[in-house]
């Protein structure tokens, strides 16, 4: 009777997920120029402030085109006086029509200059477009600007937005609304979670990739734009896939089977029985089987030569109990028989999986180092754990990634 090892098929939570690389940018960003030449009366804002949609930022010396704003006023007002005295006049027929269609062509001729001085006095306003954080100014009190110069850039960095590329293979698996979970140098263990907003229709001819975007909630102001980030793009998670250890797979033919034990004739006999699976994700020394097992079946991870057809009657081997300094069934060793624990700790975790029954983690994230696991290093999520940080308060307010 041929002696086997045999594993058990276990159930574990998967994250189907790739990586990638990207840069954060802000949501809104700008470099606040003149459109008209001028020399810069007043700086409104410091370095590094916040300021608010519509503030003034920069004010340029407008002292000529104020006067000519004043003119424009003083105009407008004759030809309202004369157009008026005009009107009067027609209806009494002391002067001709024509006389009444001048005037009111030359009202609307000092409407129109007023309109234009108006807006040449406001050119010379640099206001905020927007909510958001100035940088470092680039001009003092006192220069002369030609249009078009840098003056200071405004940042709008509660939400970051994070752009990557994918390989053009993973184009009919990203849509938007999928997470991905990004992480910095800058703030090594820390993950973020984006979600993607929009996934570029056009191919890069050169790289073969797919752009994407997603948005972060930054509101804590941990990040800032042009920092590198990691990104784990995740296309899914399944809380209870089907793994068997990898060696349990005979590939042939293109496609893969397995050795499953099922009862045999005798009381307490198991024998052979060949089956064709589906596999699904790899981890390191494990594999995803989507189709041809059931959560407690027993395949034949060692010995597969000795088995030449169906039916034939084996001999499970446990390997934990004869290994020297092994600690008895529990142990861990691949091949064990029922009962036996299954693969040594962090095996599967650092690959996005996790056993099944494990609490899942915030954001639906792969499990690993630094990922917020129990005890980790990284994000704490969980308290009490070795090096385990205090949890953040709760954030107040919609999610900015959610403006329109």
């Amino acid at each position: 009777m041929p002696g086997v090892e045999v594993a058990k098929v276990e159930t574990m939570r998967l994250v189907d997920e790739t990586q990638a690389v990207g840069n954060l940018r802000s949501r809104q960003g700008v470099m606040l120029r003149p459109e008209i030449s001028g020399r810069v009366k007043q700086m409104l804002v410091a370095d590094g402030q916040k300021v608010r949609k519509g503030q003034l930022l920069v004010q340029f010396d407008d002292q000529l085109p104020q006067a000519q704003l004043a003119q424009s006023r003083a105009e407008l007002s004759i030809a309202e006086a004369n157009h008026k005295r005009n009107v009067e006049l027609v209806a009494q027929n002391f002067v001709s029509k024509r006389s009444a269609d001048e005037s009111a062509a030359a009202l609307e001729v000092a409407k129109a200059r007023l309109a234009l001085s108006e807006a040449t006095v406001q050119r010379l306003k640099i206001l905020a477009p927007f909510d958001g954080t100035v940088g470092l100014r680039q001009v003092n009190v006192g220069d002369y600007l030609k249009d078009g110069a840098d003056i200071i850039n405004i940042e709008d960095m509660d939400a970051l937005l994070v752009d990557f590329r994918l390989p053009e293979r993973f184009q009919s698996r990203i849509r938007p609304g999928q997470s991905a979970q990004v992480e910095v140098d800058a703030l090594p263990g820390q993950k973020f979670t984006a979600q993607i907003q929009a996934v570029d229709p056009l191919v890069d001819a050169n790289g073969r990739s797919v752009g994407l975007r997603g948005c972060i909630d930054n509101r804590r102001m941990q990040l800032r734009p042009g920092m590198f980030a990691r990104v784990n793009a995740i296309f899914g998670v399944r809380e209870k896939a089907l793994v068997i250890p990898e060696e349990a797979i005979i590939p042939q033919g293109g496609r893969s089977f397995v050795v499953k034990l099922v009862p045999g004739e005798k009381p307490e006999e198991q024998v052979s029985q060949r089956v064709a699976v589906v596999t699904g994700l790899r981890l390191p020394g494990r594999v995803e089987v989507i189709e041809g097992l059931a959560v407690g079946d027993t395949v034949v991870t060692a010995g597969h030569q000795r088995l030449q057809k169906d039916g034939t009657a084996v001999r499970v081997i446990d390997m934990s109990r004869g290994r020297p300094g092994a600690g008895g069934p529990g142990a861990g060793a691949p091949g064990a028989p029922a009962g036996a624990a299954s693969a040594p700790a962090g095996g599967a975790s650092a690959a996005g999986a996790a056993p099944a029954g494990a609490p899942p983690m915030a954001g639906a994230g792969p499990r690993g180092p630094g990922m917020g696991g129990a005890g980790g290093p990284g994000m704490g999520g969980r308290p009490g754990g070795p090096g385990a940080a205090r949890p953040m308060p709760a954030l107040e307010g919609p999610n900015p990634c959610l403006r329109g």
